[in-house]
């Protein structure tokens, strides 16, 4: 059984349809990676997953149960599912450790003694444990996004979703995020990314897929995708960003 299973995932805003029908399958412990141009759907997709949008028709089934289904509390499956995004969304008023508290105290009612330990060996973790006192404007682009991270493996998620956590920074900042990745990839993490690296999609990803005005277009391992694409359009936008 697919760990996550999407069938016939469709999104509409308005008359603008973002998703069409999206089927993707991820097993546990797979790392797909999302490429294709802006607009393509890769972030509502991720968005969708998470339940931070409802979805107008389909499936999405998490350990063959449908989460999706209308009127289900998301707090649950928001804290299995894990989401970071391009933008840290870190409050400015407190500290890394207190950031990455928050939602174990909020949601799962942990306390601030219960979590020191724990918290304080994922900043070890990702070696970050020097900057755990210190406040967001304190922080480079790329500690802050580390930080992010740290903050949603604090619920201890299943899934993890990463929505082009890179773009956001300067090129020299990047490397430390996507070494982040790595070793949640050596761990066994179950991820679903949408990124523009597409080296580390080459390097690291089980599969990608293609996204295409909301359809995944093409979809299968890095070595087929990125040397011997199929569909046509997918060799023009990997002969534009390779």
């Amino acid at each position: 059984m697919p760990k996550l299973d999407l069938r016939s995932v469709t999104k509409s805003f308005g008359d603008n349809m973002v998703c069409r029908g999206i089927d993707l399958s991820v097993t546990e412990g797979e790392m797909v990676c999302l490429i294709g141009a802006s607009g393509s759907g890769k972030s509502t997709l991720l968005r969708c997953i998470n339940l931070l949008e409802p979805i107008d028709d389909g499936a999405i089934l998490l350990d063959g149960v449908d989460i999706s289904e209308p009127g289900l509390n998301p707090q649950p499956i928001r804290a299995r599912i894990g989401i970071v995004f391009q933008s840290f969304n870190l409050f400015p008023h407190m500290t890394a450790a207190e950031n990455v508290m928050l939602a174990p105290r909020r949601v799962l009612g942990k306390s601030r003694e219960s979590l020191a330990d724990p918290v304080r060996a994922l900043f070890e973790r990702f070696d970050l444990a020097h900057r755990m006192d210190h406040y967001p404007d304190q922080l480079s682009g790329g500690q802050q996004q580390r930080v992010a991270i740290i903050r949603a493996l604090a619920m201890s998620p299943e899934i993890m979703l990463f929505d082009e956590i890179t773009s956001a920074l300067d090129p020299e900042l990047v490397g430390d995020v996507l070494d982040v990745l790595r070793k949640l990839r050596a761990e066994g993490m179950t991820m679903i990314l949408a990124t523009h690296e597409m080296a580390f999609a080459r390097e690291l990803a089980d599969k990608i897929c293609f996204l295409d005005a909301g359809r995944i277009l093409e979809e299968g391992p890095p070595e087929t995708v990125f040397a011997n694409p199929r569909e046509a359009r997918t060799r023009a936008f990997l002969k534009r960003v390779l």
